[in-house]
């Protein structure tokens, strides 16, 4: 029923400009091209930082800017589909946004985050609007940014609409533990999907990340985790899977026979 390798790269937070993170994002790939990964997820506004205060504003750019340019590049260069998160520039307005790429560099999906935080977020991002599905492989895909995926509704949403792998980029904090343990595989049981969560490792402007990363299966099996250490984590994925766990425990299909009122 198709398969895809998976590749989450959970990056140092340190990493101060856009430029060197372009160039961590460099001098690991050949690691992820020789693991044989079909798709690599990065963090949450990986491209630009995300503690960075007022910098963001300067940091952001348009959906065809030259982050998008050079991740373009690299993704025809090493033959890898890359999710990665940025800050959006359109019009007035600035989005915490994630965009994916193709191996042939053009846009598979532009995903924009629904529900802004209250703190630094909520004073420089418009919220998202919507949900897309998009193909890679054989997997049809979906991307939720950070806080979005801890809402039920969402995830469940982009399920029902036939999504077998949620991404979701992340910038999680070490306050915040119990999200990235028991939240995040739980929400890949209830739906029946592979959920891939990449959060950053490390301090970041006084900011310290939980790491935790994971690639959690449609049964809730988490197939690899990260420590609290910059690392890249990889998985076979099975649509096959995918199937059985929403044959075994078919919530998307009874959900329509619940009598709520």
């Amino acid at each position: 029923m198709g398969s895809l390798r998976l590749s989450v790269a959970q990056t140092p937070a340190e990493l101060d400009t856009t430029d060197a993170r372009l160039n961590w994002l460099c001098e690991h790939l050949p690691q992820v091209a020789s693991e044989r990964a079909d798709l690599l997820l990065l963090p949450e506004l990986f491209a630009c930082g995300y503690n960075i205060g007022e910098t963001v504003v300067a940091r952001a750019e348009s959906l065809d800017g030259p982050i998008r340019a050079a991740i373009s590049k690299l993704a025809q260069q090493f033959g890898i589909a890359i999710c990665y998160g940025f800050a959006e520039r359109s019009g007035n307005d600035l989005f915490n946004a994630a965009v994916t790429l193709s191996t042939k560099g053009e846009v598979l999906s532009l995903q924009r985050k629904l529900a802004i935080p209250p703190g630094y977020e909520k004073d420089h991002f418009t919220a998202g609007q919507g949900c897309a599905v998009f193909e890679c492989g054989d997997f049809k895909i979906a991307t939720l940014i950070c806080y979005d995926a801890e809402f039920p509704e969402t995830v469940r949403n982009v399920a029902g609409m036939g999504a077998d792998l949620v991404l979701v980029p992340t910038a999680l904090s070490t306050g915040w533990s119990w999200v990235a343990h028991k939240m995040i595989p739980t929400r890949a049981y209830e739906n029946g999907v592979y959920l891939a969560y990449a959060n950053s490792a490390g301090v970041e402007n006084g900011m310290a990340y939980l790491g935790a990363s994971v690639i959690a299966a449609p049964d809730g099996e988490e197939i690899a985790r990260a420590g609290a250490a910059p690392q890249i984590i990889y998985a076979n994925l099975e649509k096959q899977r995918v199937a059985a766990a929403q044959a075994r425990l078919p919530y998307l299909n009874d959900r329509h026979r619940l009598n709520l009122s």
